[in-house]
Protein backbone atom coordinates (compact mmCIF):
# COMPACT_ATOMS: atom_id res chain seq x y z
CA UNK A 1 0.00 0.00 0.00
CA UNK A 2 2.15 2.82 1.18
CA UNK A 3 5.75 3.42 0.40
CA UNK A 4 8.16 0.84 1.74
CA UNK A 5 10.57 3.45 3.15
CA UNK A 6 11.67 3.41 6.81
CA UNK A 7 10.34 7.00 7.04
CA UNK A 8 6.74 5.74 6.94
CA UNK A 9 7.49 3.26 9.70
CA UNK A 10 8.99 5.94 11.92
CA UNK A 11 5.98 8.19 11.31
CA UNK A 12 3.63 5.36 12.27
CA UNK A 13 5.60 4.74 15.47
CA UNK A 14 5.52 8.45 16.28
CA UNK A 15 1.74 8.47 15.76
CA UNK A 16 1.40 5.51 18.14
CA UNK A 17 -0.14 3.25 15.47
CA UNK A 18 2.56 0.55 15.61
CA UNK A 19 5.33 -0.43 17.99
CA UNK A 20 9.01 -0.66 17.11
CA UNK A 21 8.97 -4.47 17.40
CA UNK A 22 5.94 -4.64 15.07
CA UNK A 23 7.73 -2.42 12.56
CA UNK A 24 10.87 -4.59 12.67
CA UNK A 25 8.78 -7.73 12.08
CA UNK A 26 6.96 -6.03 9.18
CA UNK A 27 10.27 -4.94 7.62
CA UNK A 28 11.56 -8.53 7.89
CA UNK A 29 8.44 -9.90 6.14
CA UNK A 30 8.61 -7.12 3.55
CA UNK A 31 12.18 -8.08 2.67
CA UNK A 32 11.10 -11.70 2.13
CA UNK A 33 7.92 -10.98 0.14
CA UNK A 34 8.87 -7.76 -1.66
CA UNK A 35 5.54 -6.10 -0.87
CA UNK A 36 4.77 -2.54 0.24
CA UNK A 37 5.21 -1.83 3.92
CA UNK A 38 1.59 -0.77 4.33
CA UNK A 39 0.38 -4.05 2.81
CA UNK A 40 2.57 -6.07 5.17
CA UNK A 41 1.33 -4.15 8.25
CA UNK A 42 -2.26 -4.85 7.21
CA UNK A 43 -1.51 -8.52 6.53
CA UNK A 44 0.03 -8.89 10.01
CA UNK A 45 -3.01 -7.14 11.51
CA UNK A 46 -0.82 -4.48 13.09
CA UNK A 47 -2.94 -1.83 11.33
CA UNK A 48 -6.47 -1.54 9.98
CA UNK A 49 -7.15 -0.15 6.50
CA UNK A 50 -9.30 2.56 8.01
CA UNK A 51 -6.57 3.57 10.45
CA UNK A 52 -3.88 3.64 7.75
CA UNK A 53 -6.00 5.69 5.33
CA UNK A 54 -6.85 8.21 8.06
CA UNK A 55 -3.16 8.49 8.95
CA UNK A 56 -2.04 8.95 5.32
CA UNK A 57 -4.75 11.53 4.67
CA UNK A 58 -3.70 13.56 7.70
CA UNK A 59 0.05 13.10 7.21
CA UNK A 60 0.14 14.11 3.54
CA UNK A 61 -2.75 16.57 3.67
CA UNK A 62 -4.82 14.84 0.97
CA UNK A 63 -8.51 13.93 1.24
CA UNK A 64 -9.53 10.29 1.71
CA UNK A 65 -12.11 8.73 -0.58
CA UNK A 66 -14.29 5.62 -0.44
CA UNK A 67 -14.24 4.28 -4.01
CA UNK A 68 -17.24 2.01 -3.46
CA UNK A 69 -19.39 5.12 -2.97
CA UNK A 70 -17.91 6.97 -5.95
CA UNK A 71 -18.89 6.64 -9.61
CA UNK A 72 -15.85 6.28 -11.88
CA UNK A 73 -15.80 8.15 -15.20
CA UNK A 74 -15.26 5.22 -17.61
CA UNK A 75 -13.88 7.44 -20.40
CA UNK A 76 -10.87 8.28 -18.20
CA UNK A 77 -9.67 4.69 -18.20
CA UNK A 78 -8.11 5.34 -21.61
CA UNK A 79 -6.05 8.18 -20.16
CA UNK A 80 -4.14 5.87 -17.77
CA UNK A 81 -3.29 2.38 -19.16
CA UNK A 82 -3.95 -0.85 -17.23
CA UNK A 83 -0.26 -1.50 -16.55
CA UNK A 84 0.30 1.99 -15.12
CA UNK A 85 -2.78 1.83 -12.88
CA UNK A 86 -1.70 -1.56 -11.56
CA UNK A 87 1.97 -0.61 -11.12
CA UNK A 88 1.24 2.48 -9.04
CA UNK A 89 -2.04 1.24 -7.51
CA UNK A 90 -4.13 4.20 -8.62
CA UNK A 91 -7.29 4.91 -10.59
CA UNK A 92 -8.58 8.05 -12.33
CA UNK A 93 -11.77 9.32 -10.66
CA UNK A 94 -12.96 12.37 -12.56
CA UNK A 95 -11.78 15.21 -14.75
CA UNK A 96 -12.39 18.94 -14.58
CA UNK A 97 -10.97 20.66 -17.65
CA UNK A 98 -7.19 20.22 -17.52
CA UNK A 99 -7.28 18.78 -13.99
CA UNK A 100 -7.42 15.03 -13.35
CA UNK A 101 -8.47 13.60 -9.98
CA UNK A 102 -6.89 10.29 -9.04
CA UNK A 103 -7.14 7.92 -6.07
CA UNK A 104 -3.86 6.34 -4.99
CA UNK A 105 -2.88 4.03 -2.16
CA UNK A 106 0.45 5.82 -1.58
CA UNK A 107 0.21 9.64 -1.77
CA UNK A 108 3.93 9.92 -0.94
CA UNK A 109 4.93 8.24 -4.23
CA UNK A 110 6.13 11.34 -6.07
CA UNK A 111 7.59 9.24 -8.88
CA UNK A 112 4.14 7.86 -9.68
CA UNK A 113 2.55 11.31 -9.58
CA UNK A 114 5.23 12.77 -11.86
CA UNK A 115 4.76 9.86 -14.28
CA UNK A 116 0.99 10.43 -14.42
CA UNK A 117 1.50 14.16 -15.01
CA UNK A 118 3.86 13.38 -17.90
CA UNK A 119 1.59 10.69 -19.33
CA UNK A 120 -1.61 12.76 -19.27
CA UNK A 121 -0.29 16.30 -19.57
CA UNK A 122 -2.80 17.34 -16.88
CA UNK A 123 -2.69 18.85 -13.42
CA UNK A 124 -3.15 16.06 -10.86
CA UNK A 125 -5.40 16.26 -7.79
CA UNK A 126 -4.62 13.44 -5.34
CA UNK A 127 -6.98 11.46 -3.10
CA UNK A 128 -5.97 8.55 -0.90
CA UNK A 129 -7.91 5.26 -0.95
CA UNK A 130 -7.35 1.79 0.43
CA UNK A 131 -5.25 -0.68 -1.53
CA UNK A 132 -8.10 -3.20 -1.51
CA UNK A 133 -10.63 -0.77 -2.96
CA UNK A 134 -8.21 0.37 -5.68
CA UNK A 135 -7.45 -3.21 -6.75
CA UNK A 136 -11.19 -4.01 -6.81
CA UNK A 137 -11.89 -0.87 -8.87
CA UNK A 138 -9.18 -1.76 -11.39
CA UNK A 139 -10.53 -5.32 -11.71
CA UNK A 140 -14.08 -4.05 -12.12
CA UNK A 141 -13.57 -1.23 -14.60
CA UNK A 142 -10.49 -2.06 -16.67
CA UNK A 143 -12.08 -4.50 -19.07
CA UNK A 144 -11.55 -5.35 -22.68
CA UNK A 145 -12.37 -2.39 -24.88
CA UNK A 146 -15.85 -2.65 -26.30
CA UNK A 147 -16.58 -2.16 -29.99
CA UNK A 148 -17.44 1.49 -30.58
CA UNK A 149 -19.48 2.91 -33.42
CA UNK A 150 -18.52 6.40 -34.52
CA UNK A 151 -20.63 8.62 -36.75
CA UNK A 152 -19.21 10.47 -39.77
CA UNK A 153 -19.37 14.23 -40.08
CA UNK A 154 -21.79 15.75 -42.54
CA UNK A 155 -25.25 14.64 -43.52
CA UNK A 156 -27.40 14.17 -40.43
CA UNK A 157 -27.86 16.86 -37.81
CA UNK A 158 -26.90 14.49 -34.99
CA UNK A 159 -23.52 13.54 -36.51
CA UNK A 160 -21.65 16.54 -35.13
CA UNK A 161 -22.72 15.81 -31.56
CA UNK A 162 -21.67 12.20 -31.90
CA UNK A 163 -18.28 13.27 -33.19
CA UNK A 164 -17.93 15.69 -30.29
CA UNK A 165 -17.83 12.59 -28.08
CA UNK A 166 -14.89 11.21 -30.06
CA UNK A 167 -12.35 12.80 -27.73
CA UNK A 168 -13.99 10.93 -24.84
CA UNK A 169 -13.64 7.66 -26.75
CA UNK A 170 -9.98 7.95 -27.67
CA UNK A 171 -8.67 10.45 -25.14
CA UNK A 172 -6.80 13.67 -25.73
CA UNK A 173 -4.34 12.26 -28.24
CA UNK A 174 -3.08 15.36 -29.99
CA UNK A 175 -0.67 16.24 -27.18
CA UNK A 176 0.84 12.77 -26.97
CA UNK A 177 2.84 12.73 -30.15
CA UNK A 178 3.81 14.65 -33.28
CA UNK A 179 4.23 13.36 -36.81
CA UNK A 180 7.80 13.72 -38.05
CA UNK A 181 8.22 15.26 -41.50
CA UNK A 182 4.58 15.11 -42.45
CA UNK A 183 3.76 16.11 -46.04
CA UNK A 184 1.53 19.10 -46.58
CA UNK A 185 -1.70 18.58 -48.49
CA UNK A 186 -4.49 21.14 -48.66
CA UNK A 187 -7.20 18.56 -49.21
CA UNK A 188 -6.53 16.60 -46.01
CA UNK A 189 -7.55 17.94 -42.59
CA UNK A 190 -4.66 18.39 -40.17
CA UNK A 191 -6.02 20.67 -37.47
CA UNK A 192 -6.09 19.25 -33.97
CA UNK A 193 -9.89 19.45 -33.79
CA UNK A 194 -10.54 17.62 -37.10
CA UNK A 195 -12.57 14.49 -36.23
CA UNK A 196 -10.79 12.21 -38.71
CA UNK A 197 -7.39 13.39 -37.45
CA UNK A 198 -8.41 12.66 -33.86
CA UNK A 199 -9.81 9.28 -34.82
CA UNK A 200 -6.68 8.12 -36.70
CA UNK A 201 -4.35 9.44 -34.00
CA UNK A 202 -6.49 7.70 -31.38
CA UNK A 203 -6.28 4.39 -33.25
CA UNK A 204 -2.46 4.65 -33.40
CA UNK A 205 -2.02 5.73 -29.78
CA UNK A 206 -4.42 3.12 -28.43
CA UNK A 207 -2.51 0.43 -30.35
CA UNK A 208 0.66 1.47 -28.52
CA UNK A 209 -1.07 1.37 -25.15
CA UNK A 210 -2.57 -2.05 -25.98
CA UNK A 211 0.85 -3.57 -26.86
CA UNK A 212 -0.35 -4.28 -30.40
CA UNK A 213 2.16 -5.37 -33.05
CA UNK A 214 -0.08 -4.64 -36.04
CA UNK A 215 -3.15 -2.53 -36.88
CA UNK A 216 -5.58 -3.75 -39.58
CA UNK A 217 -7.99 -1.23 -41.14
CA UNK A 218 -10.34 -3.32 -43.28
CA UNK A 219 -13.17 -1.94 -45.43
CA UNK A 220 -16.24 -4.16 -45.84
CA UNK A 221 -19.52 -3.64 -47.67
CA UNK A 222 -21.34 -1.87 -44.83
CA UNK A 223 -18.61 -0.86 -42.35
CA UNK A 224 -14.89 -0.47 -41.67
CA UNK A 225 -13.38 -2.87 -39.18
CA UNK A 226 -10.28 -1.99 -37.11
CA UNK A 227 -8.41 -4.86 -35.47
CA UNK A 228 -5.21 -5.04 -33.40
CA UNK A 229 -2.84 -8.00 -33.34
CA UNK A 230 -1.99 -8.43 -29.66
CA UNK A 231 0.34 -11.26 -28.62
CA UNK A 232 0.02 -12.73 -32.10
CA UNK A 233 -3.80 -12.89 -32.22
CA UNK A 234 -6.10 -10.40 -33.99
CA UNK A 235 -8.71 -8.72 -31.77
CA UNK A 236 -11.58 -6.46 -33.00
CA UNK A 237 -11.38 -2.91 -31.63
CA UNK A 238 -13.64 -0.58 -33.67
CA UNK A 239 -16.44 -0.70 -36.21
CA UNK A 240 -16.76 2.53 -38.22
CA UNK A 241 -19.31 3.73 -40.79
CA UNK A 242 -18.33 2.92 -44.35
CA UNK A 243 -18.70 6.63 -45.25
CA UNK A 244 -15.47 7.30 -43.34
CA UNK A 245 -13.46 4.99 -45.62
CA UNK A 246 -11.97 7.61 -47.96
CA UNK A 247 -11.19 10.09 -45.19
CA UNK A 248 -9.38 7.51 -43.04
CA UNK A 249 -7.49 6.05 -46.02
CA UNK A 250 -6.38 9.48 -47.21
CA UNK A 251 -5.29 10.52 -43.73
CA UNK A 252 -3.13 7.40 -43.29
CA UNK A 253 -1.65 7.78 -46.77
CA UNK A 254 -0.68 11.39 -46.14
CA UNK A 255 0.94 10.47 -42.83
CA UNK A 256 2.94 7.70 -44.53
CA UNK A 257 3.94 9.81 -47.59
CA UNK A 258 1.95 7.76 -50.12
CA UNK A 259 0.08 8.79 -53.27
CA UNK A 260 -3.53 9.46 -52.20
CA UNK A 261 -4.74 9.45 -55.81
CA UNK A 262 -3.46 5.91 -56.52
CA UNK A 263 -6.09 3.40 -55.37
CA UNK A 264 -5.55 0.57 -57.85
CA UNK A 265 -2.05 -0.58 -56.85
CA UNK A 266 -0.50 -1.65 -53.51
CA UNK A 267 1.76 0.90 -51.82
CA UNK A 268 4.27 0.80 -48.96
CA UNK A 269 5.20 3.67 -46.67
CA UNK A 270 6.24 4.62 -43.17
CA UNK A 271 4.95 6.84 -40.36
CA UNK A 272 7.33 8.18 -37.75
CA UNK A 273 5.79 9.42 -34.50
CA UNK A 274 7.68 11.31 -31.84
CA UNK A 275 6.30 10.41 -28.41
CA UNK A 276 8.91 12.28 -26.35
CA UNK A 277 12.45 13.64 -26.63
CA UNK A 278 13.95 10.16 -26.43
CA UNK A 279 11.24 7.97 -27.93
CA UNK A 280 10.21 7.62 -31.55
CA UNK A 281 7.93 4.90 -32.93
CA UNK A 282 7.77 3.83 -36.57
CA UNK A 283 4.72 2.36 -38.27
CA UNK A 284 5.43 0.36 -41.43
CA UNK A 285 2.40 0.91 -43.67
CA UNK A 286 1.08 -1.33 -46.44
CA UNK A 287 -2.01 -0.64 -48.57
CA UNK A 288 -3.78 -3.26 -50.69
CA UNK A 289 -6.77 -2.70 -53.00
CA UNK A 290 -9.62 -5.08 -52.05
CA UNK A 291 -13.20 -5.55 -53.23
CA UNK A 292 -14.62 -2.78 -51.01
CA UNK A 293 -11.65 -0.40 -50.89
CA UNK A 294 -8.05 -0.30 -49.72
CA UNK A 295 -7.06 -2.43 -46.74
CA UNK A 296 -4.30 -0.83 -44.69
CA UNK A 297 -2.01 -2.74 -42.33
CA UNK A 298 0.40 -0.90 -40.03
CA UNK A 299 3.27 -2.77 -38.33
CA UNK A 300 4.42 -1.10 -35.09
CA UNK A 301 8.17 -0.83 -34.66
CA UNK A 302 8.94 0.41 -31.15
CA UNK A 303 12.66 0.16 -30.43
CA UNK A 304 12.08 0.86 -26.72
CA UNK A 305 10.17 -2.44 -26.43
CA UNK A 306 12.69 -4.46 -28.44
CA UNK A 307 14.15 -7.30 -26.35
CA UNK A 308 17.69 -7.98 -27.59
CA UNK A 309 19.28 -9.82 -24.65
CA UNK A 310 19.93 -13.39 -25.74
CA UNK A 311 19.26 -14.99 -22.32
CA UNK A 312 15.78 -13.42 -22.33
CA UNK A 313 14.68 -14.76 -25.72
CA UNK A 314 13.34 -18.07 -24.39
CA UNK A 315 16.30 -20.39 -25.03
CA UNK A 316 16.84 -23.17 -22.53
CA UNK A 317 20.36 -23.60 -21.16
CA UNK A 318 21.62 -26.08 -23.77
CA UNK A 319 20.02 -24.16 -26.67
CA UNK A 320 21.63 -20.90 -25.54
CA UNK A 321 25.06 -22.53 -25.31
CA UNK A 322 24.69 -24.04 -28.81
CA UNK A 323 23.56 -20.68 -30.23
CA UNK A 324 26.40 -18.72 -28.57
CA UNK A 325 28.94 -21.28 -29.73
CA UNK A 326 27.73 -20.87 -33.33
CA UNK A 327 27.58 -17.06 -33.50
CA UNK A 328 31.00 -16.69 -31.89
CA UNK A 329 32.68 -18.71 -34.65
CA UNK A 330 34.76 -16.71 -37.15
CA UNK A 331 32.97 -18.08 -40.21
CA UNK A 332 30.07 -20.26 -41.35
CA UNK A 333 26.36 -19.81 -41.99
CA UNK A 334 23.62 -19.60 -39.34
CA UNK A 335 19.99 -19.75 -40.49
CA UNK A 336 16.86 -18.79 -38.58
CA UNK A 337 13.62 -20.22 -39.99
CA UNK A 338 9.93 -19.84 -39.35
CA UNK A 339 6.80 -18.14 -40.69
CA UNK A 340 6.26 -14.38 -40.86
CA UNK A 341 5.90 -12.90 -37.39
CA UNK A 342 7.74 -15.69 -35.58
CA UNK A 343 10.48 -13.43 -34.19
CA UNK A 344 13.27 -14.31 -36.65
CA UNK A 345 14.42 -10.70 -37.01
CA UNK A 346 14.55 -10.22 -33.23
CA UNK A 347 16.73 -13.31 -32.84
CA UNK A 348 19.11 -12.12 -35.57
CA UNK A 349 19.28 -8.59 -34.16
CA UNK A 350 20.04 -10.06 -30.72
CA UNK A 351 22.92 -12.04 -32.22
CA UNK A 352 24.27 -8.93 -33.94
CA UNK A 353 24.07 -6.85 -30.77
CA UNK A 354 26.02 -9.59 -28.95
CA UNK A 355 28.67 -9.44 -31.70
CA UNK A 356 28.65 -5.66 -32.22
CA UNK A 357 32.11 -4.53 -31.08
CA UNK A 358 34.38 -1.70 -32.28
CA UNK A 359 36.76 -4.14 -33.94
CA UNK A 360 34.09 -5.86 -36.07
CA UNK A 361 32.62 -4.76 -39.42
CA UNK A 362 28.95 -5.85 -39.53
CA UNK A 363 26.87 -5.32 -42.68
CA UNK A 364 23.19 -6.12 -43.20
CA UNK A 365 20.87 -6.24 -46.21
CA UNK A 366 17.23 -5.95 -45.09
CA UNK A 367 13.83 -5.56 -46.72
CA UNK A 368 12.93 -3.32 -45.02
CA UNK A 369 15.31 -2.08 -42.31
CA UNK A 370 13.04 -2.36 -39.26
CA UNK A 371 15.37 -0.91 -36.61
CA UNK A 372 18.63 0.97 -36.95
CA UNK A 373 21.58 0.30 -34.61
CA UNK A 374 24.77 2.23 -33.98
CA UNK A 375 27.87 0.44 -35.24
CA UNK A 376 26.04 -1.71 -37.81
CA UNK A 377 26.03 -0.82 -41.52
CA UNK A 378 22.48 -1.45 -42.72
CA UNK A 379 21.30 -1.44 -46.34
CA UNK A 380 17.66 -1.13 -47.35
CA UNK A 381 16.84 -3.46 -50.26
CA UNK A 382 15.07 -1.81 -53.22
CA UNK A 383 14.07 -4.23 -55.95
CA UNK A 384 12.58 -1.40 -58.04
CA UNK A 385 16.06 -0.04 -58.78
CA UNK A 386 17.82 -3.40 -58.94
CA UNK A 387 19.22 -3.39 -55.41
CA UNK A 388 18.25 -6.91 -54.38
CA UNK A 389 19.80 -9.24 -51.82
CA UNK A 390 22.21 -10.79 -54.30
CA UNK A 391 23.44 -7.40 -55.55
CA UNK A 392 23.90 -6.07 -52.01
CA UNK A 393 25.72 -9.24 -50.92
CA UNK A 394 28.18 -9.00 -53.83
CA UNK A 395 28.96 -5.41 -52.84
CA UNK A 396 29.33 -6.36 -49.18
CA UNK A 397 32.15 -8.77 -50.02
CA UNK A 398 34.12 -5.82 -51.44
CA UNK A 399 33.56 -3.84 -48.20
CA UNK A 400 35.82 -5.98 -45.98
CA UNK A 401 33.05 -7.41 -43.77
CA UNK A 402 33.50 -9.71 -40.79
CA UNK A 403 29.81 -10.50 -40.26
CA UNK A 404 27.06 -10.33 -42.89
CA UNK A 405 23.31 -10.50 -42.32
CA UNK A 406 21.08 -11.25 -45.31
CA UNK A 407 17.45 -10.47 -44.48
CA UNK A 408 16.11 -13.48 -46.38
CA UNK A 409 17.41 -16.12 -48.77
CA UNK A 410 14.75 -16.17 -51.49
CA UNK A 411 16.50 -17.61 -54.53
CA UNK A 412 19.46 -19.66 -55.80
CA UNK A 413 21.62 -16.61 -56.56
CA UNK A 414 21.37 -15.18 -53.02
CA UNK A 415 21.85 -18.61 -51.45
CA UNK A 416 24.94 -19.32 -53.57
CA UNK A 417 26.65 -16.01 -52.73
CA UNK A 418 25.81 -16.36 -49.01
CA UNK A 419 27.24 -19.88 -48.85
CA UNK A 420 30.40 -18.87 -50.71
CA UNK A 421 30.83 -15.98 -48.27
CA UNK A 422 30.46 -18.40 -45.35
CA UNK A 423 33.13 -20.65 -46.89
CA UNK A 424 35.60 -17.80 -47.41
CA UNK A 425 35.99 -16.55 -43.86
CA UNK A 426 32.78 -14.64 -43.13
CA UNK A 427 30.07 -15.27 -40.56
CA UNK A 428 26.76 -15.15 -42.45
CA UNK A 429 23.35 -14.91 -40.76
CA UNK A 430 20.09 -15.18 -42.67
CA UNK A 431 16.48 -16.40 -42.64
CA UNK A 432 14.40 -18.91 -44.58
CA UNK A 433 10.73 -19.78 -44.58
CA UNK A 434 10.60 -23.46 -43.59
CA UNK A 435 8.56 -25.42 -41.05
CA UNK A 436 11.43 -26.79 -38.98
CA UNK A 437 15.23 -26.88 -38.82
CA UNK A 438 15.88 -30.19 -40.69
CA UNK A 439 13.69 -29.24 -43.67
CA UNK A 440 15.92 -26.17 -44.20
CA UNK A 441 18.58 -28.49 -45.58
CA UNK A 442 16.15 -29.87 -48.17
CA UNK A 443 15.02 -26.34 -49.06
CA UNK A 444 18.57 -25.21 -49.86
CA UNK A 445 19.26 -28.32 -51.93
CA UNK A 446 15.95 -27.85 -53.81
CA UNK A 447 17.08 -24.30 -54.63
CA UNK A 448 19.99 -25.84 -56.51
CA UNK A 449 22.78 -25.69 -53.93
CA UNK A 450 25.11 -28.70 -53.96
CA UNK A 451 24.82 -30.91 -50.83
CA UNK A 452 28.59 -30.57 -50.29
CA UNK A 453 28.28 -26.76 -50.14
CA UNK A 454 25.34 -26.98 -47.71
CA UNK A 455 27.09 -29.51 -45.46
CA UNK A 456 30.39 -27.62 -45.24
CA UNK A 457 29.00 -24.07 -44.84
CA UNK A 458 26.06 -24.50 -42.46
CA UNK A 459 26.97 -24.27 -38.76
CA UNK A 460 23.56 -24.07 -37.05
CA UNK A 461 19.87 -23.84 -37.94
CA UNK A 462 17.24 -22.34 -35.63
CA UNK A 463 13.50 -22.87 -36.15
CA UNK A 464 11.22 -20.82 -33.92
CA UNK A 465 7.64 -19.85 -33.10
CA UNK A 466 6.09 -17.36 -30.67
CA UNK A 467 3.69 -18.70 -28.03
CA UNK A 468 1.53 -16.51 -25.80
CA UNK A 469 2.50 -16.35 -22.13
CA UNK A 470 -0.07 -16.91 -19.38
CA UNK A 471 -1.10 -13.67 -17.67
CA UNK A 472 0.59 -13.76 -14.23
CA UNK A 473 -2.30 -11.84 -12.61
CA UNK A 474 -4.97 -14.45 -13.37
CA UNK A 475 -2.87 -17.62 -13.66
CA UNK A 476 -4.37 -20.73 -12.10
CA UNK A 477 -3.90 -24.49 -12.37
CA UNK A 478 -5.79 -26.19 -15.19
CA UNK A 479 -7.16 -29.40 -13.69
CA UNK A 480 -9.24 -30.35 -16.74
CA UNK A 481 -6.40 -31.91 -18.74
CA UNK A 482 -6.14 -35.70 -18.53
CA UNK A 483 -2.96 -37.79 -18.57
CA UNK A 484 -4.14 -39.39 -21.81
CA UNK A 485 -4.24 -35.97 -23.47
CA UNK A 486 -0.78 -35.07 -22.18
CA UNK A 487 0.66 -38.36 -23.47
CA UNK A 488 -0.98 -37.80 -26.84
CA UNK A 489 0.49 -34.30 -27.08
CA UNK A 490 4.00 -35.61 -26.44
CA UNK A 491 4.66 -35.54 -22.69
CA UNK A 492 6.87 -38.52 -21.81
CA UNK A 493 5.50 -41.34 -19.65
CA UNK A 494 8.06 -40.76 -16.89
CA UNK A 495 7.01 -37.08 -16.62
CA UNK A 496 3.24 -37.24 -17.05
CA UNK A 497 2.45 -37.97 -13.38
CA UNK A 498 4.30 -34.85 -12.21
CA UNK A 499 3.13 -32.40 -14.88
CA UNK A 500 0.98 -29.45 -13.79
CA UNK A 501 -0.72 -27.35 -16.45
CA UNK A 502 -1.83 -23.75 -15.99
CA UNK A 503 -4.24 -21.37 -17.68
CA UNK A 504 -5.21 -17.69 -17.43
CA UNK A 505 -8.83 -17.24 -16.38
CA UNK A 506 -8.92 -13.68 -17.80
CA UNK A 507 -8.70 -10.34 -16.01
CA UNK A 508 -8.53 -6.60 -16.65
CA UNK A 509 -4.76 -6.65 -17.11
CA UNK A 510 -4.86 -9.09 -20.05
CA UNK A 511 -8.07 -7.82 -21.70
CA UNK A 512 -9.82 -10.98 -20.43
CA UNK A 513 -7.75 -13.18 -22.79
CA UNK A 514 -5.75 -15.02 -20.12
CA UNK A 515 -2.51 -14.17 -21.97
CA UNK A 516 -0.05 -11.31 -21.71
CA UNK A 517 3.19 -11.19 -23.69
CA UNK A 518 4.88 -13.85 -25.79
CA UNK A 519 7.81 -16.23 -25.47
CA UNK A 520 9.87 -17.82 -28.24
CA UNK A 521 9.88 -21.60 -28.72
CA UNK A 522 13.04 -22.84 -30.42
CA UNK A 523 14.36 -25.88 -32.27
CA UNK A 524 18.14 -25.54 -32.49
CA UNK A 525 20.06 -27.91 -34.72
CA UNK A 526 23.87 -27.69 -34.70
CA UNK A 527 25.16 -29.24 -37.91
CA UNK A 528 27.52 -31.87 -36.49
CA UNK A 529 29.64 -34.37 -38.42
CA UNK A 530 26.96 -37.09 -38.23
CA UNK A 531 24.45 -34.74 -39.88
CA UNK A 532 26.96 -33.66 -42.52
CA UNK A 533 27.33 -37.31 -43.54
CA UNK A 534 23.55 -37.61 -43.96
CA UNK A 535 23.40 -34.37 -45.99
CA UNK A 536 26.15 -35.62 -48.33
CA UNK A 537 24.21 -38.86 -48.76
CA UNK A 538 21.06 -36.91 -49.73
CA UNK A 539 19.07 -38.15 -46.73
CA UNK A 540 15.47 -36.85 -46.41
CA UNK A 541 14.51 -34.27 -43.75
CA UNK A 542 12.77 -36.94 -41.63
CA UNK A 543 15.99 -38.94 -41.30
CA UNK A 544 18.04 -35.82 -40.55
CA UNK A 545 15.55 -34.83 -37.83
CA UNK A 546 15.66 -38.27 -36.23
CA UNK A 547 19.46 -38.16 -36.07
CA UNK A 548 19.46 -34.56 -34.75
CA UNK A 549 17.11 -35.56 -31.90
CA UNK A 550 19.37 -38.52 -31.13
CA UNK A 551 22.26 -36.07 -30.89
CA UNK A 552 20.35 -33.96 -28.35
CA UNK A 553 18.14 -31.56 -30.32
CA UNK A 554 14.77 -30.62 -28.80
CA UNK A 555 12.03 -30.34 -31.42
CA UNK A 556 9.63 -27.39 -31.51
CA UNK A 557 6.92 -29.54 -29.89
CA UNK A 558 9.29 -30.69 -27.13
CA UNK A 559 10.43 -27.13 -26.45
CA UNK A 560 6.84 -25.92 -26.31
CA UNK A 561 5.91 -28.73 -23.90
CA UNK A 562 8.82 -27.67 -21.67
CA UNK A 563 7.43 -24.10 -21.59
CA UNK A 564 4.02 -25.55 -20.68
CA UNK A 565 5.36 -27.68 -17.82
CA UNK A 566 7.25 -24.64 -16.49
CA UNK A 567 3.95 -22.77 -16.29
CA UNK A 568 4.92 -20.20 -18.94
CA UNK A 569 2.31 -21.11 -21.57
CA UNK A 570 -0.75 -23.32 -22.00
CA UNK A 571 -1.57 -26.60 -23.72
CA UNK A 572 -3.73 -24.57 -26.13
CA UNK A 573 -0.66 -22.60 -27.26
CA UNK A 574 1.46 -25.75 -27.58
CA UNK A 575 -1.09 -27.15 -30.04
CA UNK A 576 -1.48 -23.81 -31.82
CA UNK A 577 2.17 -23.11 -32.59
CA UNK A 578 3.64 -26.62 -33.06
CA UNK A 579 2.76 -29.87 -34.81
CA UNK A 580 3.16 -33.43 -33.57
CA UNK A 581 6.64 -34.89 -34.03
Amino acid sequence: MASSTPLLGQLLIKAGLVTESQLNEALRVQKLEGKRLGSVLLKLSYLTEEGLITFLSRQYNVPAINLSDHKIDISLLKVIPYETAKKYQLVPISRDGASLRIAISDPSNNFALDDIKFLTGMKISVYVASETSIIETIEKHYRKEQTVKVAVAGGKAGDANELDDLSKIIGNVMDDFVIVEEKEDKDIPKEGDAPVVKLVNGILLNALKSRASDIHVEPAEELIRVRYRIDGVLQPVLKLPVKMKNAITSRLKIMSHLDISERRLPQDGRIKLKMSENREIDFRVSTLPTLFGEKIVLRLLDKSNLQLELPKLGFDEKQLLDFLDAIERPYGMILVTGPTGSGKTTTLYSALMHLNKPGVNIMTAEDPVEYNFFGINQVHIRDDIGLNFATALRSFLRQDPDIVLVGEIRDFETAEIAIKAALTGHLVLSTLHTNDAPSTISRLINMGIEPLMVATSTVLIVAQRLARKICPDCKEEDTGISKVTLLKVGVSEDQVDNVKCYIGKGCGYCNSTGYRGRVAVHEIMPVKDELRELILQGAPAVEIKKEAIRLGMSSLRQSAIRKMTEGITTLEEVLRVTIED
